[in-house]
């Protein structure tokens, strides 16, 4: 995949999803035209919509584009993120699987009670507006795959992912590997019934495991267990030895319905494999998968580090992409400006998958591409009309770091806010 590909495929879906707006709000002649809107938001920093502006040249106001933006439903920017991903093949294997992994994070907005985002709770009586974002990310390509997005009180990971798995056909052998809050037997079986699809999930390992796993030894292991799953309860089932999963009746969604969701038949037996290896700090992982046994444990405590990547590209999409400075107010321009970085990380990735790095001879390190410089340049290029595109490959390979491999440092968590509208940078 060559990087006028990658340009020409962006450049299409762009084009393709602003013809299809509707109605009579882009039908004049303005500066500001359905592609150039998109574009924009595509290639936005975290400066102000006048800077924006300003950057590419255009004479319009930063008010204009507001207006102009609220006439494009976010359904467009999500249209321009999955015609670019079609397009663009992203095909890196580990031992012949595709690696998706999946995690939610959330995303700030600008306080608004009477937005569909806001939550509020005893933690924060005051109440914050919140976007919580579950996305599939290929790991080996550094690439989202797919996305959910769902207002803070009903975000639902575990129905996410079901939604992903049920509107994607995987034509290669794709590996979901996801962290301890997607532990779910109903999820599970989503997985096992979807073709070519396999599972690696972290999963609890104390009293509240699940119970063929709480009867496990606590030490490394490698083992297959089987059990069946039922709704019911009547003498036989017992006799049986089934595991009782209770299904609310009420058809209102809530947290207890989400989690004792259950789509499938009853009696259902269910068959994977329990992992268990010791990590470096001396405590114990548990991960439940449906890899063959051909995948060793130390293959699957490696697939299981890989995860990692997933989180650092939720660093990246924030502070890289600009993610945490938002340029509008309602959650429809909040899901624009998400789907927006989703595709201008796609883009950055892609192009920087191409860029080649010259290694230094006899160097004490491996050097790869400065992913923020390369964010920037690309949504410089992105911005800029008539831009060169042979000189984008060229720029990129000029700033590179060090490979490191090995490093660890303690996560620092701490509750960030939305950053003002007035407390933005100037340059």
């Amino acid at each position: 995949m060559s990087i006028y590909y990658i340009f020409a495929a962006l450049a299409a879906a762009v084009s393709k999803a602003a013809r299809s707006i509707g109605g009579k709000d882009f039908s004049r002649k303005s500066a500001l035209t359905a592609e150039t809107v998109i574009r924009l938001l595509i290639g936005a920093e975290g400066g102000s919509l006048a800077k924006i502006l300003h950057d590419a040249g255009i004479q319009a106001t930063a008010s204009a584009l507001s207006q102009r933006r609220a006439q494009i439903p976010p359904e467009v920017f999500r249209t321009v993120f999955t015609n670019f991903n079609s397009t663009c093949a992203d095909n890196e294997f580990f031992c012949g699987y595709r690696l998706l992994a999946v995690d939610g994070t959330a995303v700030n907005l600008p306080r608004n009670p009477a937005a569909p985002s806001f939550v509020q709770n005893d933690g924060i009586p005051k109440g914050v507006n919140q976007l919580h974002v579950t996305p599939l990310y290929n790991i080996l390509s550094r690439t989202f795959a797919d996305v959910v997005i769902q207002p803070e009180p009903k975000k639902d990971e575990i129905g996410a992912l079901v939604e992903m798995l049920k509107r994607n056909t995987f034509a290669q052998k794709t590996l979901i590997i996801a962290d301890r809050g997607f532990e779910s037997y109903n999820l599970i079986a989503h997985i096992l019934e979807k073709p070519n699809t396999d599972f690696l999930i972290r999963i609890k390992q104390s009293r509240s495991a699940m119970r063929d796993v709480a009867k496990l030894p606590l030490c490394e292991l490698d083992c297959d267990i089987s059990f069946t799953i039922t709704t019911t309860q009547t003498n036989a089932d017992k006799k049986s030895g089934y595991v009782f999963l209770q299904v609310p009746k009420k058809s209102k969604a809530g947290s207890k319905t989400r989690r004792g969701r259950w789509d499938f038949s009853s009696p259902y037996p269910l068959r994977f494999r329990i992992c268990r290896f010791l990590l470096d700090n001396g405590e114990f992982e548990t991960v439940a998968t449906s890899l063959p046994s051909s995948f060793t444990l130390a293959d699957i405590k490696e697939l299981y580090h890989l995860r990692w990547g997933i989180e650092t590209s939720f660093r990246d999409l924030k502070y890289t992409l600009g993610l945490v400075n938002l340029h509008g107010k309602s959650d429809a321009f909040a899901e624009q400006e998400i789907y927006a970085s989703l595709t201008a990380f796609n883009f950055a990735s892609r192009v920087c998958n191409e860029v080649v790095v010259h290694q230094p001879k006899n160097g004490v390190y491996d050097y790869k591409v400065n992913f923020k410089m390369a964010v920037m340049l690309c949504k410089e290029f992105l911005r800029t009309l008539r831009a060169d595109g042979e000189k984008l490959p060229e720029e990129i390979a000029r700033h590179t770091v060090p490979i490191r491999p090995d490093r660890q440092d303690e996560r620092n968590l701490k509750v960030k806010g939305f950053a003002g509208f007035v407390y933005r940078v100037a340059a």
